[in-house]
């Protein structure tokens, strides 16, 4: 399995996983042109691209939709409950509503919810062989009942948004402090950093740290929080930053 993100952050989300013979994207939230771009710079075009997943329909996740849905021969996975909000721009004859699995070649797709100021916001679990990879961004906290389904994992792409000292300090009006702190916000460095504690094992060789903010972060700063807890444990994960501008190194596990 192989993955890089393409772009992660406030500004426009799109990640790259490739597996045995299958290659995806989740979400779509830069420019097509930029897409395009960042397969060239992997040795492919949007026609080795076989599916793409979208998370939730915030525009930092589906900004270059429906550009993309005009190009690419590519079937586009949403939830149901969310079409409706984007059937102007992409045909029904594009689209496969998600199931709670989808099977693309070897690989699995599993998605589950997640909670965030959308209609529909999930998250995915992606397995193949025995390699499996945790994608979970845009969230306030992950459901109890989906913990041990996602432990033991080896790839957590894992949202680290704000340091919450900093966006208390911060220039942020309240409401929007409260809004990014609520249960359906997104997640702190220091509440990432103990989900991952709890779930990573013997099989964890990385971690993502994703969807960062520009005024409420630090990558430093997300990479000490987070390692303050692993370090507690007894594995020793590599962790590496997804960021907004640049793309991230190619993961293969």
């Amino acid at each position: 399995m192989k993955i890089r993100s393409f772009s992660s952050g406030s500004k426009g989300n799109c990640s790259y996983i490739e597996g045995n013979d299958k290659k995806i994207l989740i979400d779509a939230g830069i420019s097509y042109h930029r897409i395009l771009s960042s397969l060239k710079n992997l040795s492919l075009t949007i026609d080795d691209i076989d599916a793409l997943f979208i998370t939730h329909t915030h525009k930092d996740h589906i900004a270059g939709l429906e550009v993309l849905a005009k190009h690419a021969p590519l079937k586009i996975y949403i939830q149901e409950g969310i079409y409706k909000e984007v059937k102007n721009i992409l045909p029904r004859e594009k689209v496969e509503f998600i199931t709670p699995q989808v099977t693309l070649g070897t690989m699995t797709i599993q998605s589950f919810p997640t909670s965030h100021d959308a209609l529909f916001s999930c998250g995915f679990l992606i397995e193949e062989d025995e390699n499996s990879l945790v994608y979970v961004t845009d969230t306030g906290y992950i459901p109890r009942k989906y913990l041990n389904q996602l432990t033991n994992k080896t790839v957590y792409f894992f949202e680290t948004n704000h340091d919450e000292e900093m966006l208390m300090n911060g220039s942020y009006p309240y409401y929007l402090k409260q809004r990014v702190l609520g249960d359906k916000g997104h997640l702190s460095n220091r509440l990432a950093a103990s989900y991952l504690k709890f779930l990573i094992g013997d099989n964890t060789k990385e971690i993502i740290l994703a969807h960062l903010s520009e005024h409420n972060n630090d990558e430093e700063l997300a990479v000490k929080t987070v390692l303050s807890e692993v370090e507690k444990t007894r594995y020793r994960p590599h962790i590496t930053v997804a960021k907004q501008n640049v793309e991230s190194i190619l993961i293969e596990v």
